[in-house]
């Protein structure tokens, strides 16, 4: 089912303003991974808007951006730098043998595939895209930290230069095992208008993560519990991943 944060022209538009990346988080991150592995051609696997993926190609990346969403790749494309980089309206399965170095996804896009056959899918798009010893960077909400708890009850107020402010908050609906529901709500302050996003996420288990890269053809290298590069374990919010192409 579509998410309408992900498809709703309203919501697409105010995407940017909702979802900013904190300094030292997921952009720095996944620039340090790229800069390690010495890549040169990236793709950055639900690239939604394409703020990642700009900035990517703003260091010099040759930048491949994948999104199922032809309402995000239109703003993604409007963009400064967009024409240097090559869009792509589909999953991993439209990516091809571009033999490139890395593949990164970022924005917890992992957990947005929920069932097990379509993740095993990705990957499979994944390392056909990629080099021999290429790599696949992403991060997954650890559920030991259980963050959803933390969700329902907590508003934002955000800034939006054309809209002026806008609400957030989120309310969780159902648990079942490692499946999340949730509703996004944003509140055009100015009108009192509220657009709302039914979303689902999946929850993997650092063990299972590991279990489908392995029979995928991966080799894990590392999984940190941060952006700053601590062990995975319990009491850390995210599972980040970084893996080879064997």
């Amino acid at each position: 089912m579509p998410v309408p944060e992900f498809t709703d022209p309203r919501q697409v538009a105010i995407y940017d303003a909702v979802n900013s990346y904190e300094p030292g988080t997921q952009p720095d991150f996944y620039l340090g991974v790229a800069e390690e592995v010495s890549a040169e051609v990236v793709i950055d696997l639900g690239c939604g808007t394409g703020i990642v993926t700009l900035l990517f190609a703003s260091r010099g990346y040759r930048m491949i951006g994948v999104d199922p969403s032809r309402v995000m790749l239109e703003v993604a494309q409007r963009k400064p730098g967009a024409d240097g980089v090559q869009w792509i309206q589909g999953d991993a399965g439209q990516l091809g043998t571009p033999g490139a170095d890395l593949t990164i996804m970022s924005g917890h896009v992992a957990q947005f595939i929920l069932k097990d056959d379509d993740w095993l899918e990705a990957l499979a798009g994944v390392r056909e895209a990629l080099r021999p010893g290429g790599c696949l960077a992403f991060e997954s909400r650890d559920r030991r930290a259980r963050e959803w708890k933390r969700w329902t009850g907590g508003k934002r107020m955000i800034p939006d230069l054309f809209l002026g402010q806008i609400e957030s908050w989120t309310e969780v609906t159902n648990v079942e095992g490692d499946i999340v529901h949730a509703v996004g709500h944003r509140r055009f302050v100015e009108t009192n208008e509220v657009l709302v996003s039914p979303f689902t996420l999946r929850f993997r288990s650092e063990e299972l993560l590991r279990q489908s890269l392995t029979s995928s053809g991966f080799a894990v290298q590392s999984v940190y519990g941060d952006w700053d590069r601590r062990p995975s374990g319990p009491g850390e919010r995210e599972l980040i991943v970084i893996a080879r192409r064997t």
